[in-house]
């Protein structure tokens, strides 16, 4: 069999204060599965960092030192410096960005850059998935809104938090607050397409108070509205019509749950009311059960479906090798 030629990227990582996850980011990083697509380099920019983040980060450098770059900033300047570190010190033409905060699945590189083959396409963005669990309001909030989020994307793409592009420019303007959406504006003005990557899977903690999630909302609108302003560029989450659309679609799906819910309570009542009936009245114990044969036959029916499936899918990928992590 031919060798897959690879597509060949650089990541940065920019981090700041991320003793608790950088060191997990690496790993994820460098324990990808890739097929089509070799990282060739780890560009992680420390930003002002006053805790642990520089040591972890060199003890990997000691592991990996052909692989694992690090250039620190002795103060924060903000995250626009922080990725033209990157853009300077980048080799290859595909570029990853992540935050240092967040963690992608072990796939998330491979379904990123592998679009990159259509030489039209110049900026892709993964699917973000909060680490939150929705048992509080904020952590509730944020869920709903990257589930909105990636509702848009899949027709207008949102993208943030893990990005490629391609290298079509050498610094962001250090006034660039929202820099994904700064990467979006060049690279659609270029004529290069945007494309939402939904299997590309990257994971990341949302705001766990109120005010913290307003904060962020409130950073992020400004940001866009200064790029709307200055650049002449609107990204999909500032089209208001189109968030309505998916807001309205996730009230709908909330109703119709509340009423599929009365419709459970309802008939669970009804159901409890003949067994009573049964067990009060006519004194059954239902020790012979009388069967609920639809389950039986929804069963062979899924069980059928699945070897059907395997038996597809083996007959449309007959040679093709599995991934391999790099080591």
């Amino acid at each position: 069999m031919d060798e897959v030629e690879k597509i060949r990227c650089s990541v940065g990582v920019t981090a700041y204060n991320e003793e608790a996850n950088i060191g997990a980011l690496l790993d994820a990083l460098l324990h990808q599965y890739l097929y089509e697509v070799e990282i060739t380099e780890i560009i992680v920019v420390a930003s002002g960092c006053t805790d642990n983040t520089v040591p972890i980060v060199q003890e990997y450098q000691k592991k990996y030192p052909d692989k694992i770059k690090l250039f620190v900033q002795e103060r924060r300047e903000g995250k626009t410096s922080a990725i033209n570190v990157f853009l300077q010190h980048a080799k290859e033409d595909i570029c990853v960005l992540e935050s240092g905060d967040t963690l992608p699945r072990e796939d998330a590189i491979e379904h990123l850059v592998r679009p990159f083959k259509d030489p039209k396409i110049g900026m892709t963005g993964a699917h973000k998935v909060p680490l939150n669990t929705p048992d509080h309001i904020a952590g509730l909030f944020t869920h709903l809104r990257l589930k909105m989020e990636h509702q848009l994307s899949m027709e207008i793409p949102r993208l943030g938090e893990l990005i490629a592009f391609r290298k079509v420019f050498d610094r962001i303007p250090p006034d660039i607050a929202m820099d994904e959406a700064f990467v979006e504006a060049i690279v659609v003005k270029r004529g290069l397409q945007v494309r939402y990557a939904p299997n590309a899977v990257v994971y990341n903690s949302g705001p766990t108070t109120i005010s913290d999630f307003i904060r962020q909302r409130r950073r992020n609108y400004a940001g866009h509205l200064y790029l709307r302003q200055k650049y002449g560029y609107v990204v999909s989450s500032m089209n208001t019509w189109k968030v309505l659309k998916v807001g309205a679609s996730e009230i709908w799906g909330a109703i119709r749950l509340i009423g599929v819910l009365i419709l459970l309570a309802v008939l669970e009542a009804y159901a409890r009311l003949l067994g009573w009936y049964d067990f009060a009245i006519k004194k059954k114990r239902h020790v012979v059960w009388d069967m609920a044969w639809t389950q039986k036959t929804n069963l062979q029916d899924a069980r059928k479906h699945e070897d059907e499936n395997k038996l597809s899918i083996a007959a449309a990928h007959p040679t093709e090798p599995q991934p391999k992590a790099e080591r």
